[in-house]
């Protein structure tokens, strides 16, 4: 079925043999399509290349636990980390990555935010595609506590494309533009 205006189309009505009233009339009605069936995007857990130590926290000033490795958990679409890779080529700088911090602001609470980096920060987790290199992800220790267990995503739309945090574990609703969210209780 298509989604669109199904309509019918104007005529004339008998109502007795020797009255004649002519009646125009129209009808649509907006047919829906059922919404697709969601597709899976593959995607990988994002191996760890380097974590932050205490000294290096330390020296950066900031009181947080270092999450043991076994417990962090950051998925990677192919798409994603084709993006990433892309990137890192064209800049000719195999250390080029995506930057995701969270902070607090926006209409829910907290906000993520994304930028191209060229390296890792002292008190960066680094995380790459375990298949597709380079695919640097670059998230700062206190950051990671907020998005543990999501998956980072690049999508592309009519009105632009951008990576996103899709699938926090540790978010509770949110904006529709998907940067602001709610953290759970």
């Amino acid at each position: 079925m298509r989604s669109g205006i199904v309509s019918t189309p104007i005529g004339r009505l008998r109502t007795s043999s020797t009255l004649h009233r002519t009646r125009s009339f129209a009808s649509s009605s907006i047919a829906r399509a059922a919404p697709p069936a969601p597709t899976e995007v593959p995607k990988s857990t994002a191996s760890i290349s380097s974590a932050p130590t205490p000294d290096e926290l330390k020296a950066q000033e900031l009181d947080v636990d270092i999450i043991p490795e076994e417990n962090i958990k950051l998925e990677l679409t192919e798409r994603a980390a084709e993006q990433l890779k892309s990137i890192a080529s064209r800049e000719h700088r195999p250390n080029a990555g995506l930057r995701i911090a969270v902070e607090s602001g926006g209409c829910h609470g907290y906000q993520y935010t994304m930028q191209l980096a060229s390296e890792r920060n002292a008190e960066d987790y680094h995380f790459t595609h375990p298949s597709i290199i380079p695919s640097n992800i670059y998230i700062d220790a206190v950051s990671l506590g907020l998005i543990n267990g999501s998956t980072i995503d690049f999508a592309t739309e009519l009105i632009g494309s951008s990576f996103r945090v899709a699938a926090n574990p540790q978010a509770k609703g949110g904006c529709g533009c998907g940067i602001s969210w709610e953290m759970k209780d």
